[in-house]
């Protein structure tokens, strides 16, 4: 009999929580997941992707030893001692794998609290964000720097994109506290600029879907409940 194939790479999950980030984000799994890999989300979304992959990855593991053992008991092997053992080692992989994916779980819940503490007391009535100045500061998260061009004394923000942003933005989104320079390097050879986790906070919400879904929606159908019960 051959021995088991490894589980495969870890791809996102659904998992019964992904109903909960979505509706205080305001943006599906998979867009968080692409902000996150761009550096716009602020340091409580991003522990929160972080820790939502990690689920997705012990998920994946708990589907891959469900089906595994589904395999093994449809009555495609002979039913014999190494079947059986076969059986049970996979019952323990299965075991080890659900013990994982609550305690990810846990962590998911840890860190989508205060995400959600925070959402439910902000403030409506704070000045969104221009369109243009979403674009740039969406620009300048994939990478930017601030040159001032040596024979007309002309400073623009150039971005890894390759577009152009005109200076009085830079200067007004800096006067906002939603981008940074790094003055340690000379402007001629390039100023680092980046968002600051007041920008970053201030584009995700700014990028927020409108959404008429309710905070919580049931888990859906084969799915585990949200908060992992204790197995033993």
């Amino acid at each position: 009999m051959p021995p088991e194939p490894a589980p495969p790479p870890a791809r996102r999950a659904v998992s019964p929580l992904d109903h909960r980030i979505e509706a205080v984000t305001g943006h599906d799994i998979d867009t968080l997941w692409a902000y996150r890999d761009r550096g716009v989300l602020d340091k409580p979304h991003a522990q929160l992707v972080d820790q939502h992959r990690e689920l997705a990855k012990t998920q994946t593991g708990v589907t891959f030893y469900l089906r595994l053992l589904h395999r093994l008991s449809s009555g495609e092997f002979d039913v014999d001692d190494a079947l059986l053992a076969r059986i049970d080692r996979t019952v323990d992989q299965l075991e080890d794998a659900t013990d994982a994916r609550d305690a990810a779980a846990r962590k998911v819940l840890a860190a989508l609290e205060p995400v959600e503490a925070a959402a439910a007391a902000s403030a409506p009535g704070a000045k969104p964000l221009s369109t243009n100045d979403q674009a740039a500061m969406l620009a300048i998260a994939g990478g930017a720097k601030l040159y001032e061009h040596l024979l007309t004394g002309r400073m623009s923000v150039t971005t890894a994109s390759g577009s152009r942003i005109p200076h009085t933005t830079l200067r007004r989104l800096e006067a906002a506290g939603l981008v940074v320079r790094d003055t340690g390097h000379p402007v001629h050879a390039g100023q680092p600029v980046a968002l600051t986790d007041a920008g970053r906070a201030a584009l995700f919400a700014a990028r927020r879907a409108p959404t008429t879904r309710a905070p919580k929606l049931p888990a859906r159908s084969g799915t585990s409940p949200s908060t992992p019960a204790q197995r033993r």
